[in-house]
């Protein structure tokens, strides 16, 4: 047998063959694509740290503000899918660079809005074209790299794809502290610029099909815009307002209801389809889609419940809550290279199996939560959450896209990224649900045992009152005082309520692995 040294130039040109190498243009090309996925996905998160102050700057009410975040998160969640038909159809370059510009202009006019309406009006906008960006960066990296460089591009992807939520409103809370709320929207606008001119400069990856811009299925749009736009105002609004008891949730989620049977019906019966809702055929790619799913619920709930644990209860300023957060990023970020060697050495099945493990045990450590859980005591649960999540995320990006053929790969990464986000939707809406029902469960319990009978509760609120005497009505103060301290005291009982479903949940979710086929030739060119 040959080795290196003696092989004849044409076996070692061979075996350094174009298509197992990553350009350089190229590469440089993906990775200014990924910056722009990274300020999309960062841009929902940003905005939710500084809703108050915005609320202040524009003179708008509790539920006036509310659709500054509503409004990006239903133009989102119907712009991903869309993407995929439209990659087609203008080719990535263009499709990316209108997505990129039109993303920056609508930052520009959040940053100048002055009325709550302009607000809303541009925040959609922002959010309709910055979903393209997110789905054409998953088809391209599973697409125009080699199969043996999925190691490589996948934990990018992975990383932008979790860490933006993760620090966004720990980002948010700074700039908004830093300088004002405006520059939320203002510091996109350079960025912006930047990657349009990049991306119309480098990327060559395909060529645009305008033809199937006749045969845009405009009812399949409606249908779609219906169906899922409904369904992200029902899955926001729900918790805060009783679900179907209230009249706007109700008929939303009627409309919705309509709407998914005649989206289903369109997408199966028309010829040119806005989704090809076939690919869940795949058996790979719709238990990937189904995992994502799950994990986008652990990801932005988790985003959500720290921050809200260490305000409520620790009344922690958001700088502080940034840097107790930091973990969670630091760790996915120093576990991403690892988790892509290990795909090439390792069943990425167990890899995934590994990585809801880490979370859910992570999850179980916070099941213990008391109302004096800092820094340090918060340091292993985040850390196992970053590298849990990572190793969860990026085995099944790659199974689930790195196994279908390449034309099949742009409408399924739209539709791919689309359960991450709903799932994290119904993650937040379950787990605002869960602190809500469990807190005022613990409420009742803790009435009724801290009563005139409870010696306990008498000393202390004999002591609270003793420690009031002069500044009022002292008998008053301590009676309230003390129902401050029992209310923490259910909140906290709550956060531990749901951590737990979360831990059962992502234990449970590892049966799933035991359907997925073993991808054996995922790294590794077909036919070699």
């Amino acid at each position: 047998m040959a080795d290196a040294t003696t092989a004849p130039p044409s076996m070692m040109s061979e075996a350094a063959a174009p298509s197992d190498r990553i350009a350089p243009r190229r590469l440089f090309a993906f990775l200014i694509m990924v910056f722009g996925m990274f300020m999309s996905i960062l841009d929902i998160q940003i905005v939710s740290a500084s809703l108050a102050e915005i609320q202040a700057g524009l003179s708008a009410s509790s539920s006036e503000v509310s659709w500054v975040q509503t409004s990006y998160l239903i133009a989102e969640v119907i712009g991903i899918p869309l993407s995929g038909f439209l990659s087609r159809a203008f080719g990535t370059r263009l499709l990316f660079a209108i997505s990129a510009s039109g993303f920056t202009i609508a930052s520009f006019f959040c940053g100048f809005a002055s009325t709550i309406e302009q607000m809303i009006v541009w925040r959609a906008i922002q959010g309709f074209m910055g979903a393209g960006m997110i789905p054409t960066v998953f088809a391209s990296a599973y697409t125009v790299f080699p199969r043996s460089k999925f190691y490589i591009v996948g934990p990018i992807i992975g990383l932008v794809a979790t860490l933006a939520p993760t620090i966004g409103p720990t980002v948010g809370g700074i700039i908004t502290d830093w300088m004002s709320w405006h520059w939320l929207f203002f510091i996109n606008i350079v960025p912006g610029i930047a990657i349009t001119i990049g991306v119309l400069a480098l990327v060559d990856f395909d060529q645009p099909n305008f033809k199937l811009l006749d045969r845009f299925d405009w009812w399949g749009l409606i249908f779609m815009a219906g169906f899922l736009g409904t369904l992200e105002y029902v899955l926001e609004e729900g918790p805060h307002s009783q679900w179907l008891q209230d009249t706007s949730v109700a008929v939303c989620a009627a409309i919705c209801a309509v709407s998914a049977i005649a989206f289903f019906w369109r997408v199966l019966t028309v010829d040119e389809p806005i989704v090809d809702i076939r690919t869940f055929g795949d058996r790979n790619f719709g238990i990937g889609c189904l995992i994502s799913f799950c994990v986008g619920i652990g990801l932005y709930g988790l985003t959500y419940m720290y921050p809200r644990y260490l305000a409520e209860v620790r009344g922690y300023s958001a700088l502080m809550i940034g840097e107790t957060m930091f973990v969670s990023g630091a760790a996915m970020f120093l576990s991403a290279p690892i988790v892509g060697r290990l795909m090439v050495k390792v069943d990425m099945r167990l890899l995934i199996a590994a990585g809801l493990a880490l979370f859910a045990l992570g999850s179980w450590q916070m099941t213990w939560i008391t109302r004096e859980y800092d820094f340090y005591e918060l340091l292993v649960p985040q850390i196992l959450r970053g590298v849990g999540m990572m190793l969860a995320m990026v085995p099944t990006n790659t199974i689930a896209l790195g196994t279908l053929a390449p034309d099949r790969v742009k409408n399924a990464s739209g539709l791919f990224n689309l359960t991450r986000n709903l799932g994290g939707a119904l993650g937040l809406a379950v787990i605002n649900s869960v602190l809500n029902q469990r807190t005022d469960l613990h409420i009742a319990r803790l009435h009724e045992r801290v009563t005139w009978g409870n010696a306990t509760a008498t000393e202390t609120l004999n002591m609270f009152t003793q420690r009031m005497q002069g500044m009022g009505d002292a008998s008053l103060m301590a009676l309230k005082q003390l129902s401050n301290i029992v209310h923490r005291q259910a909140v906290v009982m709550g956060f531990g309520d749901a951590f737990f479903i979360l831990t059962v949940f992502y234990f449970g979710l590892i049966v799933l692995l035991v359907f997925l086929k073993r991808p054996a030739s995922l790294l590794s060119e077909p036919g070699h």
